[in-house]
């Protein structure tokens, strides 16, 4: 599986590392982490340095209950940090963590390789566009609501049977965008409840059904800390294990606070399936 990102072929049958970098106060592992611009290029740096093909870098927070920020607030917040990274690292595929389409084109005009979409184009009829004039890798994630209301929306008759068919409609209208590297994400934390999303991983092969990339976001989530009873910044090792799980499930990206870890997961795995490229 091929993506294209600035004219760099990234192959996904080798899975790859996304580090995350959030600038937001708030979100619900690292909020508030990086507030100096130093402090934001020594972690990208960091991040590169332990094998991250992509980093996301997102400036509003999804967590459960988060409080809106308005779209003037998430460019402020973001775009003079991706202008730096540019400048700092001008071959950097970064990821934009963003619902909103004036943001990713905003992002991809500075820079920007890939639009991260919590939505899948639900918040914003734009997005799907928007991604179409720029034709760059589109993240779509399984999502009902918003982060306001999504831990509402959590009653499913088929839980993947439901997910696999949202996915299906946004391919088909993406598809007849003109839309080619296309990648889902199945949502781990957003609308589902623990038992849920324990059935997502414990299923995630079946979404190899859509011929797309996955991507994983298990990073330190609640379905981790809360099943152990607790805090987020105790639940690396329970992260390590849900990315063992995941890659053997067939996973194609792993989105991480912590990369060193996860890609000793990748080349452990990779060692005992031949995923290696």
């Amino acid at each position: 599986m091929l993506i294209n990102c600035k004219g760099h072929l990234i192959d996904l049958d080798s899975p790859k590392v996304m580090g995350i970098i959030n600038l937001t106060p708030d979100s619900f592992y690292d909020g508030g982490k990086y507030k100096s611009e130093k402090g934001i290029i020594e972690q990208v740096k960091k991040i590169q340095n332990e094998g991250a093909t992509f980093i996301d870098l997102g400036a509003y927070s999804s967590r459960p209950d988060a409080k809106d920020v308005s779209e003037e607030d998430e460019l402020y917040r973001l775009l003079p940090v991706l202008e730096v990274l540019m400048q700092e690292f001008p071959d950097a595929l970064i990821s934009i963590d963003t619902f909103r389409s004036r943001v990713a084109k905003e992002a991809i005009d500075r820079g920007a390789c890939m639009i991260n979409d919590i939505s899948a184009g639900g918040l914003d009829d734009q997005m799907f566009s928007t991604v179409a004039q720029y034709q760059v890798p589109y993240i779509i994630m399984h999502m009902i609501g918003n982060p306001r209301t999504m831990q509402q929306n959590v009653f499913y008759k088929n839980l993947i049977k439901e997910i696999i068919y949202y996915f299906s409609q946004k391919i088909f209208q993406l598809r007849e965008l003109g839309i080619n590297d296309l990648i889902i994400d199945p949502g781990f934390g957003f609308s589902k409840t623990l038992d849920q999303n324990f059935e997502l991983l414990q299923k995630l092969e079946l979404f190899k059904s859509l011929e797309l990339p996955v991507l994983a976001g298990l990073s330190r989530k609640s379905m981790l800390y809360n099943l152990l009873d607790v805090k987020p910044e105790q639940a690396l090792n329970a992260t390590t294990s849900a990315h063992t799980i995941a890659l053997m499930k067939g996973a194609n990206i792993l989105r991480v606070h912590d990369v060193k870890e996860a890609m000793e997961a990748i080349r452990i795995v990779e060692k005992i399936t031949n995923r290696v490229s």
